[in-house]
């Protein structure tokens, strides 16, 4: 017995271990390396979030351009998730252009570029920077795609210019199965907004559709011309 217990820690003693330095050297390079994919980490969840508004807006642009043709089979004449009619602006101040006379035309269609030139602007393809930070400051009139209060995607607090259509956002929601598609960013948030068409005839013009999100207005649109 006092012959094996001899062997025992005479095995012990022989079995060696990592030193006091190594494991300091090795909890040193493991925190270097966390520190160092802690950025990348981070820009690729951010990487991952736009990917998904851009997404997300892409569904409810092929959406809406569904929308527009059923609506031009079933009312004769195709219309966007909010329009009343296919010459009734949604947001850019809801002008109106259904005066198809000559000198109605010709104001309607000044309306309209009034309208698109505040959205170039919004989207940084006008003179200034665009729309880049969700409360910035913004030329076009913006509508929420499933509404400012809704519980499942609210509108960040201190967001203005951003209004509600309720037949837009019923309808919106109709597109997507009842669902409210909410944007991944923390102030982020689904906007719209529909240049009226106008015109009558052989000069009629449809209407276009804009959908973004506010998170970063530049960044996250896309455009229907049907």
């Amino acid at each position: 017995m006092k012959q094996t217990i001899k062997s025992i820690i005479r095995t012990v003693k022989s079995v060696k271990g990592n030193s006091l330095a190594e494991f300091a050297t090795t909890t040193a390079l493991m925190a270097t390396l966390a520190a160092t994919a802690a950025p990348k980490l981070s820009e690729m969840s951010e990487g991952t979030k736009g990917e998904k508004s851009r997404n997300e807006i892409d569904k409810l642009i092929k959406q809406a351009g569904n929308f527009y043709q059923d609506t031009a089979d079933s009312e004769g004449r195709g219309r966007l998730p909010g329009q009343s009619k296919f010459n009734i602006a949604v947001g850019g101040g809801s002008y109106n252009n259904s005066d198809a006379s000559s000198d109605g035309i010709a104001a309607a269609k000044a309306a309209s570029d009034a309208h698109l030139d505040n959205i170039m602007e919004d989207l940084g393809l006008g003179q200034g920077d665009g729309w880049r930070d969700y409360d910035g400051a913004h030329l076009n009139e913006w509508v929420s795609c499933f509404g400012t209060s809704n519980a499942d995607a609210p509108l960040p607090a201190g967001v203005t210019g951003v209004i509600d259509n309720a037949e837009g956002t019923d309808e919106w929601k109709a597109l997507v199965g009842g669902e409210t598609l909410s944007s991944k960013f923390q102030d982020g948030h689904y906007v719209y907004t529909v240049v009226a068409g106008g015109g009558s005839g052989s000069d009629v013009y449809p209407p276009v559709l804009f959908v973004g999100d506010i998170e970063n207005m530049t960044n996250f649109n896309n455009v229907l011309e049907p």
